[in-house]
Protein backbone atom coordinates (compact mmCIF):
# COMPACT_ATOMS: atom_id res chain seq x y z
CA UNK A 1 0.00 0.00 0.00
CA UNK A 2 1.08 3.73 -0.80
CA UNK A 3 1.03 5.62 2.43
CA UNK A 4 1.79 8.73 0.84
CA UNK A 5 -1.89 8.33 -1.67
CA UNK A 6 -1.56 8.40 -5.53
CA UNK A 7 -1.33 12.09 -6.19
CA UNK A 8 -3.15 11.72 -9.71
CA UNK A 9 -6.21 9.97 -8.05
CA UNK A 10 -6.36 12.62 -5.81
CA UNK A 11 -6.17 15.89 -8.00
CA UNK A 12 -8.62 14.38 -10.27
CA UNK A 13 -11.31 13.75 -6.86
CA UNK A 14 -10.19 17.56 -6.10
CA UNK A 15 -11.23 18.60 -9.27
CA UNK A 16 -14.42 16.88 -9.74
CA UNK A 17 -15.12 18.12 -5.70
CA UNK A 18 -14.29 21.90 -7.36
CA UNK A 19 -16.43 21.57 -10.29
CA UNK A 20 -19.07 19.74 -8.33
CA UNK A 21 -19.24 23.30 -5.94
CA UNK A 22 -19.06 25.72 -8.70
CA UNK A 23 -22.03 24.13 -10.57
CA UNK A 24 -24.01 24.01 -7.19
CA UNK A 25 -22.71 27.79 -6.62
CA UNK A 26 -24.48 28.68 -10.38
CA UNK A 27 -27.31 26.81 -9.59
CA UNK A 28 -28.22 28.46 -6.51
CA UNK A 29 -27.29 31.77 -8.74
CA UNK A 30 -29.84 30.74 -10.88
CA UNK A 31 -32.50 29.64 -8.38
CA UNK A 32 -32.16 33.34 -6.26
CA UNK A 33 -32.60 35.29 -9.20
CA UNK A 34 -35.35 33.40 -11.17
CA UNK A 35 -37.50 33.71 -7.59
CA UNK A 36 -36.59 37.69 -7.24
CA UNK A 37 -34.09 37.19 -3.97
CA UNK A 38 -31.52 39.75 -3.47
CA UNK A 39 -28.06 38.15 -4.89
CA UNK A 40 -25.10 38.73 -2.23
CA UNK A 41 -22.31 36.63 -2.50
CA UNK A 42 -23.32 35.22 0.92
CA UNK A 43 -26.59 34.11 -0.59
CA UNK A 44 -25.32 32.02 -3.14
CA UNK A 45 -22.95 30.65 -0.38
CA UNK A 46 -25.63 30.09 1.89
CA UNK A 47 -28.34 28.08 -0.89
CA UNK A 48 -25.61 26.60 -2.44
CA UNK A 49 -23.79 25.13 0.81
CA UNK A 50 -20.48 26.37 -0.46
CA UNK A 51 -18.23 28.67 0.93
CA UNK A 52 -18.63 32.56 0.82
CA UNK A 53 -14.75 32.30 -0.97
CA UNK A 54 -15.72 30.23 -3.40
CA UNK A 55 -18.51 32.66 -4.64
CA UNK A 56 -15.54 35.65 -4.90
CA UNK A 57 -13.21 33.20 -7.34
CA UNK A 58 -12.76 34.07 -11.10
CA UNK A 59 -15.71 32.55 -13.07
CA UNK A 60 -18.37 32.62 -10.31
CA UNK A 61 -17.77 36.45 -9.37
CA UNK A 62 -18.42 37.21 -12.90
CA UNK A 63 -21.54 35.97 -13.25
CA UNK A 64 -22.66 36.93 -9.30
CA UNK A 65 -22.04 40.42 -10.68
CA UNK A 66 -24.03 40.38 -14.15
CA UNK A 67 -27.08 38.69 -12.08
CA UNK A 68 -26.76 41.43 -9.02
CA UNK A 69 -26.66 44.21 -12.78
CA UNK A 70 -29.93 42.55 -14.42
CA UNK A 71 -31.60 42.54 -10.63
CA UNK A 72 -30.85 46.05 -10.16
CA UNK A 73 -31.83 47.44 -13.82
CA UNK A 74 -35.24 45.18 -13.72
CA UNK A 75 -36.46 46.12 -9.85
CA UNK A 76 -38.71 48.66 -9.88
CA UNK A 77 -38.11 51.82 -8.42
CA UNK A 78 -39.74 52.02 -4.71
CA UNK A 79 -42.97 53.80 -5.15
CA UNK A 80 -42.82 57.81 -4.63
CA UNK A 81 -45.33 59.65 -2.23
CA UNK A 82 -47.17 62.01 -4.12
CA UNK A 83 -49.12 63.85 -1.08
CA UNK A 84 -47.47 64.39 2.69
CA UNK A 85 -49.95 62.62 4.80
CA UNK A 86 -52.27 64.76 6.67
CA UNK A 87 -52.74 65.30 10.68
CA UNK A 88 -56.08 63.35 10.22
CA UNK A 89 -55.03 60.45 8.29
CA UNK A 90 -52.19 60.41 10.86
CA UNK A 91 -54.43 60.21 13.71
CA UNK A 92 -56.76 57.64 11.75
CA UNK A 93 -53.54 55.36 11.70
CA UNK A 94 -52.90 56.05 15.23
CA UNK A 95 -56.28 55.12 16.18
CA UNK A 96 -56.21 52.34 14.32
CA UNK A 97 -52.86 50.99 14.97
CA UNK A 98 -53.50 51.36 19.41
CA UNK A 99 -56.92 49.39 18.61
CA UNK A 100 -54.77 46.15 16.50
CA UNK A 101 -52.31 46.43 19.63
CA UNK A 102 -55.47 46.47 22.14
CA UNK A 103 -57.19 43.10 20.18
CA UNK A 104 -53.65 41.75 19.95
CA UNK A 105 -52.98 42.06 24.05
CA UNK A 106 -56.41 40.76 24.50
CA UNK A 107 -55.57 37.27 22.43
CA UNK A 108 -52.30 37.17 23.81
CA UNK A 109 -54.52 37.77 27.62
CA UNK A 110 -56.56 34.79 26.14
CA UNK A 111 -54.31 32.21 24.66
CA UNK A 112 -52.37 32.76 27.78
CA UNK A 113 -55.31 31.80 29.87
CA UNK A 114 -56.33 28.94 27.77
CA UNK A 115 -52.99 27.91 28.33
CA UNK A 116 -52.44 28.18 32.02
CA UNK A 117 -55.73 26.31 31.76
CA UNK A 118 -54.78 23.32 29.75
CA UNK A 119 -51.68 22.94 31.71
CA UNK A 120 -53.35 23.17 34.51
CA UNK A 121 -55.80 20.27 33.68
CA UNK A 122 -52.57 18.08 32.28
CA UNK A 123 -50.77 18.40 35.28
CA UNK A 124 -54.41 17.39 37.36
CA UNK A 125 -54.45 14.41 34.76
CA UNK A 126 -51.00 13.20 35.23
CA UNK A 127 -51.37 13.44 39.41
CA UNK A 128 -55.22 12.03 39.36
CA UNK A 129 -53.88 8.52 40.23
CA UNK A 130 -51.08 9.45 42.83
CA UNK A 131 -53.55 11.72 44.53
CA UNK A 132 -56.30 8.95 45.06
CA UNK A 133 -53.53 6.33 46.20
CA UNK A 134 -52.45 9.48 48.15
CA UNK A 135 -55.51 10.02 49.73
CA UNK A 136 -56.76 6.12 50.30
CA UNK A 137 -53.73 6.12 52.34
CA UNK A 138 -54.03 8.86 54.19
CA UNK A 139 -57.78 7.30 55.15
CA UNK A 140 -56.33 4.46 56.59
CA UNK A 141 -53.29 6.06 58.62
CA UNK A 142 -56.42 8.45 60.07
CA UNK A 143 -58.69 5.28 60.97
CA UNK A 144 -55.77 4.11 62.48
CA UNK A 145 -54.55 7.15 64.24
CA UNK A 146 -58.27 7.27 65.53
CA UNK A 147 -58.66 3.58 66.53
CA UNK A 148 -55.63 4.61 68.89
CA UNK A 149 -57.04 7.28 70.34
CA UNK A 150 -59.60 5.31 71.27
CA UNK A 151 -57.95 3.19 73.20
CA UNK A 152 -55.81 5.90 75.32
CA UNK A 153 -59.26 7.23 75.91
CA UNK A 154 -60.72 3.85 77.21
CA UNK A 155 -57.39 3.08 79.30
CA UNK A 156 -57.22 6.46 80.23
CA UNK A 157 -61.25 6.38 81.53
CA UNK A 158 -60.42 2.94 83.44
CA UNK A 159 -56.92 4.63 84.83
CA UNK A 160 -59.16 7.37 86.56
CA UNK A 161 -61.41 5.21 87.91
CA UNK A 162 -59.05 2.75 89.13
CA UNK A 163 -56.64 6.00 90.52
CA UNK A 164 -60.26 7.27 92.20
CA UNK A 165 -60.30 3.95 94.17
CA UNK A 166 -57.20 3.55 95.42
CA UNK A 167 -57.97 7.27 96.85
CA UNK A 168 -60.85 5.87 98.32
CA UNK A 169 -58.94 3.09 99.82
CA UNK A 170 -56.35 5.56 100.93
CA UNK A 171 -58.05 7.80 102.57
CA UNK A 172 -60.13 4.78 104.63
CA UNK A 173 -56.82 3.76 105.33
CA UNK A 174 -55.70 7.26 107.05
CA UNK A 175 -59.18 7.46 109.01
CA UNK A 176 -58.63 3.87 110.30
CA UNK A 177 -54.90 5.12 111.20
CA UNK A 178 -56.02 7.63 112.69
CA UNK A 179 -58.45 6.19 114.92
CA UNK A 180 -56.05 3.42 115.79
CA UNK A 181 -53.54 6.35 116.93
CA UNK A 182 -56.29 8.10 119.01
CA UNK A 183 -57.56 5.08 120.88
CA UNK A 184 -54.01 4.00 121.50
CA UNK A 185 -53.57 7.75 122.89
CA UNK A 186 -56.36 7.56 125.26
CA UNK A 187 -55.62 3.84 126.14
CA UNK A 188 -52.23 5.07 127.41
Amino acid sequence: MNRQGNPAVLAQARRRDSLDKRQRALTALTTLERDGTKITHAAVARTAHVSTWLTYTDGIREHIQAARHRQASTTPPPPTQGTPPTPAGLRAELHLARQEIKELRQERDRLRDALRHQLGQQLDALHAPDLAHRIDELTRHNHQLADQLQHATDDNTALRHHTASLEGDLAAARTSLRRMIRDENLNQ
